[in-house]
């Protein structure tokens, strides 16, 4: 294992002793900030080879200590394989961390669009420039993978990090705690973990930039704690990621690629599918196919993840008793087998005939539960979807006709993948995140290097006159002559555009 010395030394302002990480003080938080932004301002811009050294660093964190994280991943959800946690909190993350690192020289390099200018006497230079400290806050479904491929963009952007790991995990937090301060100076980056009192105090941090991954409900209040201090925020959240199954599509298949879908990670991704939209004419097809893959999912090898604690383990069983109470048919893949309170294991559920009144309608599930819904218009589904919340994702299953094209121009959503789920958050060179009540901001890639860096523009000067005393009186006869001739000018070329728009 590589170990990296830490020579400030535990117990110091700086230091990293892994006791007073678990719980920080709100002081001591401020003890870390003002030590990694000391060390940001007491040095030049780091180089190419300097960042790609912090990135391997973080790499081998991850791969060096794989089999520890999945082991510590499994305790903590009752039962997740290793296998799964390394495939989705570890190796899913891999491509990006890579194509970051191998295209940061590229990304950092300065470009200098006004080259013909300099014959004018005017020359100008775009950077993307570090931003300083910049917070993490991760959320507990992959609690590893969603701080360390964010960590990864902040330090190919030159910045310090202070990543806020989610208590609701606590094995793999008091781990990854450990592990980050084996491999990372405290003033390059540092981790702490902590309940709701270290997360308000986390988020009411000055950084330089703060990025949160988690629910609507607690991004606002990082958002309104951020705001306080100016701070930038990017929320990476989630919503009700609706699914359209066009009449054109092979109902079989996408039956069993949704309720895969919905089984990740126990059904608590924010990406997963969550409300189907199937033809009137196909949706006992669509839910029979649906449940005979869930129930073979629910008894290969274990079954699907389980739900991370007693709280989320409560609130879907009532989400559940809730619909059913009011009216709704629950259609079970494991019929009469109940919730297990001790594995926190719920059986796969699809349920139909819900109404707005209850929760299931209201709440974000998170959990094995497939909301399906019959409709016999695209207009229908374009209704229903258009007056809610923005989704993070939508998915549509079948030929890209009329219908899909009336769906994406009418619908906002933060991302899509087209006869498949989640792809489009997988491929490194696409940008990922949220619109609205699902999220501000991206990264992924080039985003995210640009994310966390400022676009800042220098621009230099060999004109005879400066452009001060250009608009400063007194300016003169011909110089108010001039300005008038372009802007009738103006007015006389826009004026000739929206006759012409208005002939055709």
């Amino acid at each position: 294992m590589t170990v990296i010395s830490n020579p400030i030394g535990p117990g110091t302002a700086a230091g990293a002793g892994s006791n007073d990480l678990l719980e920080p003080s709100a002081t001591r938080l401020r003890e870390l900030l003002d030590a990694q932004r000391h060390a940001f301002l007491s040095r030049d811009r780091l180089s190419l080879s300097e960042r790609r050294d912090r990135i391997d660093r973080l790499l081998l964190l991850l791969t060096e200590n794989a089999d520890a994280f999945g082991e510590a991943l499994n305790a903590d959800f009752g039962h997740r394989p290793g296998t799964v946690s390394k495939l989705s909190d570890i190796i899913g993350e891999l491509g990006d961390i890579q194509l970051t690192r191998a295209r940061l020289g590229a990304w950092m390099r300065p470009h200098t669009p006004m080259r013909g200018s300099r014959l004018f006497g005017v020359g100008g230079k775009i950077e993307q420039v570090p931003l300083g400290v910049v917070g993490i806050i991760g959320p507990w479904n992959f609690p590893l993978g969603l701080v360390v491929e964010p960590a990864a963009a902040a330090l190919a952007g030159g910045n310090n990090v202070m990543i806020k790991f989610s208590e609701v995990t606590s094995r793999t937090a008091a781990l990854f705690v450990e592990k980050v301060a084996e491999y990372f100076d405290p003033t390059e980056v540092v981790t702490v973990t902590g309940g709701s009192a270290v997360g308000a105090a986390f988020s009411n941090l000055p950084f330089d930039h703060l990025f949160f991954t988690g629910s609507p409900k607690v991004g606002a209040l990082v958002a309104e704690a951020a705001g306080r201090n100016l701070v930038p925020v990017t929320l990476e959240l989630g919503g009700k990621n609706p699914v359209v199954v066009d009449p054109g599509a092979d109902i079989t298949r996408a039956a069993e690629r949704i309720i895969a879908g919905r089984l990740m990670n126990g059904g608590q991704v924010c990406l997963c599918p969550e409300l189907v939209f199937v033809p009137e004419n196909t949706t006992a097809k669509f839910i029979e196919v649906a449940l005979r893959q869930a129930q073979a999912i629910a008894t290969a090898d274990g079954g699907h993840v389980s739900v991370v604690n007693n709280a989320n383990f409560d609130r879907l069983v009532d989400i559940i008793d809730d619909a059913r109470a009011g009216g709704a048919t629950v259609h079970e893949a494991l019929p009469g087998e109940q919730p297990d309170p001790t594995a926190r294991r719920i059986p796969p559920v699809i349920v139909t005939d819900f109404d707005d009144g209850m929760r299931i309608s209201e709440e974000e599930i998170f959990g094995p539960i497939l909301m399906v819904r019959s409709y016999r218009s695209i207009d229908e589904v374009i209704e229903y979807v258009g007056q809610r919340h923005s989704p993070l994702a939508a998915y549509w299953f079948g030929p890209k006709g009329a219908a899909f094209h009336a769906f994406t121009q009418r619908v906002r959503y933060g991302g899509m993948t087209v006869n498949d789920v989640a792809l489009h958050a997988g491929i490194p060179l696409l940008p990922f995140g949220g619109v609205g009540h699902s999220g501000s901001g991206a990264y992924h890639g080039k985003r995210g290097f640009e994310t966390f860096t400022h676009t800042r523009v220098t621009v230099t000067s060999n004109l005879p006159i400066s452009m001060g005393a250009f608009v400063t009186p007194p300016l003169g006869r011909l110089t108010g002559t001039l300005i008038d001739k372009i802007l009738a000018r103006s007015a006389k070329t826009a004026r000739r555009r929206l006759r012409s728009s208005s002939a055709v």
